[in-house]
């Protein structure tokens, strides 16, 4: 079994004014796919880091299958790191390369060869083992990386940024195939990217973290349909999220031509005159141009995408101000530009914030 348990671990590094990760609590399943994400700086490679050994746990446990690795070394924690620079020695073969640290560990040439063969099945590479690295692809050169921890059989896999080096084309078909390899191997696997799709795409899971704190740890479909806070409804998904701050009323809060009713226990956690709606892009519906129904928005540009496309425009809110809005449309509206058309939000989509704390409030 190889579960992962991170008890309350913080990582602060010397000099440093606040901890890059900060009492973290996280316990990922055996056999379980899960993504770290979040913007630069977060902490999410430094989780990595300490899960690999390679940084020191300042406070807290962490164990890998029941066994606390808190100070033990890397090469004691039976797991695998592929990096996203691949690091492959390019004076050696592509069978050279995936062997390397089997023959470091004294393993039979006989089994070397057994599990190089193995992994370069699984991952296509079979004809290539002969190759040198720079007669590789970039993609190419990745699986190497992949098939190089594969054959030493660890009970975790550790990824860091491994797609960030290839083209967008080639990042959307390895992903898949880390994603598909992963549910043959049934290996424990901790996935870091900043890359949100890559997040919602790949993990069983997927953790938010934000200034060494985590902010939500759920299912890809959950967290899109459930943010636990403004900063995850504004990080997951592409485009992000609307959030607009509207004042709170005594009949609730005014909102795309009607009001918005509002709980007694949300407006008790909305500690202030203010909340925050939510409403994806997919969420708002295009009325009638000469309806007086819904939200006047002037969009000033269009990203047509083909099937779909996403305006971009600046809505008014109650007390004068401006706020912009991101609405899906069919493909081919690039008649929307420059134009001032009301949309309707779907009232059972909405998601509401408190502008004091940013957690979900309340249904």
């Amino acid at each position: 079994m190889a579960e992962i348990t991170f008890d309350k671990t913080t990582c602060i590094y010397p000099g440093a004014e606040r901890p890059s990760v900060d009492s973290l609590d996280l316990h990922i399943e055996d056999g379980e796919f899960l993504v770290l994400v979040g913007p630069s700086g977060c902490g999410k490679s430094t989780t990595l880091r300490m899960l690999a050994g390679l940084e020191d746990v300042s406070s807290g446990t962490l164990s890998i299958g029941g066994r606390d690795v808190t100070h033990l070394p890397p090469k004691d924690r039976d797991i695998s790191m592929v990096f996203q620079n691949y690091a492959l020695y390019p004076h050696m073969s592509v069978a050279q390369n995936m062997g390397f640290a089997l023959k470091i560990a004294k393993v039979e040439k006989s089994e070397i060869a057994r599990r190089v063969a193995e992994a370069a099945k699984i991952l296509g590479l079979t004809e290539f083992l002969d190759r040198k690295p720079k007669a590789l692809s970039g993609g190419q050169r990745q699986r190497v990386a992949m098939g190089r921890a594969i054959v030493r059989e660890p009970q975790v896999f550790l990824m860091d940024e491994p797609l960030s080096n290839l083209d967008a084309k080639l990042r959307v078909q390895t992903r898949a195939e880390i994603a598909n390899l992963q549910r043959r191997l049934a290996t424990t696997t901790v996935y870091v990217t900043h890359d949100q799709v890559e997040a919602m795409t790949m993990g069983d899971r997927v953790a938010v973290l934000k200034d060494g704190l985590l902010q939500q740890v759920d299912s890809p479909r959950t967290m899109y349909d459930r943010p636990a806070n403004k900063f995850v409804a504004g990080f997951i998904g592409s485009p992000a999220m609307n959030l607009i701050s509207l004042p709170l009323h005594e009949d609730g809060i005014h909102f795309g031509g009607s009001v918005l009713a509002i709980s007694p226990e949300a407006r008790a956690a909305a500690g202030g005159p203010t909340v925050t709606i939510g409403i994806r892009p997919e969420h708002l519906d295009f009325h009638a141009k000469h309806s007086d129904k819904g939200l006047p928005v002037t969009f000033f540009t269009v990203e047509e995408l083909g099937s779909d496309g996403f305006a971009y425009g600046n809505m008014e809110v109650e007390g004068g101000g401006q706020t912009p809005l991101t609405v899906r449309t069919f493909g081919r509206e690039s008649g929307l530009r420059d134009q001032t058309i009301r949309v309707i939000p779907r009232q059972d989509e909405l998601h509401l914030f408190s502008d004091v704390t940013g957690e979900r409030l309340p249904d």
